[in-house]
C-alpha cells in the first residue's frame, strides 16, 4: 500500500521505516529537508496515487490543526487523513467535520510504543468508520506487534485518541507506583540493594510489566539515579484524562494523584520523580534534565540489538 507520512521525528520516522520494511511505499514529508522525501505538502499530494492516504504525525494542537487544514485544500474526495499524534479527541471530531465537507475521510489513531516500536511494533487504538478502518488495515497490520494483541478499532472518530488518553492516564498511575516504591526502598537502611530488588520482581510477581523492565534498565545504567533531576513533564493527556473523568463523573483518585505528583516535582527535588523521569526517557526517549540542569537529547534511548 502507498502512504504519505507527515512528520518524520522519533515516532513518524520509525513508523515509516517499519512500513517500508513490510513492503509498503511511504512518501515522507518533514520540515527538516535532510529526512524529507519531498519539499512540500503539495509535492507530497502530487506524488501519491488517488485515492490517497496521508498519516499526520506532528505535535498535537496548532501544528496538527494547521496540517489538517492544509490537507483539506490539497487532497481530493475519496482521500483519507490519519492523525496518529496525541491529539485531543474533541479536536478529532472537528477535523473530521472539516474534511468531510471536502469528501475526505478521517481516522484517528492513538499510538503507543515509543522508541521501541520500530523493533517491537506499535499498539494502535483506532477511531473511525468501518469502511475507512478496513481500507487502512494493511498499514495497521504492518505497524502493530505480531500476534493477537496491539490493535483495536475502538469506535467512531475520536475513540482512538480517547482510548490512548486513558491508556496514558493509567501509565501515569503505574509509573507513580513504581516510583514511590523505589523511593521507599531507597529511604530505608534495611534494604541494601535496591536495583537488584527491582530486578528480582521481573519474573514470578504480580507487578511484573514492561515498565518494570525499563525501570530495571534505568537502574542498571544509573543505580541511584543521581544523574537526573526529580522533575517530570506531563504530556497533556494526563490532564485530559482527569478532565474527562470530571465530565463523566468517574472517580480517578490514582491517576489524578499521579498527575499532581508531576506538578509537585517542579517545585522541589523529588526522588520518586527521578524514577518517573527515567521511565519516560526509557520508553519514549522523552527529554530529561540532568543533575546539572541541562536538557539531554530527547531520543537518547536506543533499544538493545
Amino acid at each position: 500500500m502507498e502512504l504519505g507520512m507527515i512528520g518524520l521525528g522519533r515516532m513518524g520516522g520509525n513508523m515509516a521505516e517499519r512500513l517500508r520494511q513490510a513492503g509498503h511505499t511511504v512518501v515522507g514529508y518533514d520540515r527538516d529537508p535532510k529526512v524529507s522525501d519531498v519539499g512540500s505538502l503539495q509535492e507530497l499530494a502530487d506524488r501519491l496515487s488517488a485515492p490517497r492516504a496521508v498519516w499526520v504525525m506532528v505535535p498535537a494542537g496548532e501544528a496538527t490543526r494547521a496540517t489538517v487544514e492544509s490537507l483539506a485544500d490539497l487532497l481530493e474526495p475519496g482521500d483519507l487523513v490519519i492523525d496518529g499524534g496525541n491529539s485531543h479527541y474533541i479536536d478529532d471530531q472537528e477535523h473530521a467535520k472539516l474534511l468531510d465537507q471536502k469528501g475526505i475521510g478521517f481516522v484517528d489513531v492513538g499510538v503507543s510504543g515509543g522508541v521501541w516500536g520500530l523493533k517491537n511494533g506499535y499498539a494502535l487504538m483506532v477511531g473511525g468508520s468501518d469502511e475507512h478502518v478496513k481500507r487502512l488495515m494493511p498499514i495497521f497490520e504492518a505497524l502493530k506487534p505480531e500476534g493477537d494483541f496491539g490493535f483495536v478499532h475502538s469506535g467512531e472518530v475520536g475513540a482512538g485518541h480517547f482510548a490512548k488518553m486513558v491508556h496514558n492516564g493509567i501509565e501515569y498511575g503505574m509509573m507513580q507506583a513504581y516510583a514511590e516504591g523505589w523511593e521507599l526502598l531507597e529511604a530505608t537502611d534495611l534494604v541494601k540493594n535496591v536495583p537488584e530488588t527491582f530486578r528480582s520482581w521481573r519474573e514470578g510477581t504480580v507487578i511484573r510489566s514492561w515498565l518494570l523492565d525499563l525501570a530495571d534498565r534505568a537502574l542498571q545504567d544509573d543505580p541511584d539515579l543521581h544523574k537526573l533531576k526529580g522533575y517530570a513533564q506531563d504530556s497533556g493527556e494526563g490532564r485530559w484524562t482527569v478532565q474527562a473523568a470530571v465530565d463523566h463523573a468517574v472517580p480517578l483518585p490514582v491517576i489524578t494523584a499521579a498527575l499532581f505528583a508531576r506538578f509537585a516535582s517542579r517545585q522541589d527535588e523529588s526522588p520518586a520523580m527521578k524514577m518517573v523521569a527515567a521511565l519516560r526517557n526509557q520508553f519514549g526517549g522523552h527529554a530529561v534534565e540532568t543533575a546539572k540542569g541541562a536538557d539531554s537529547p530527547g531520543a537518547d534511548v536506543t533499544p538493545p540489538a
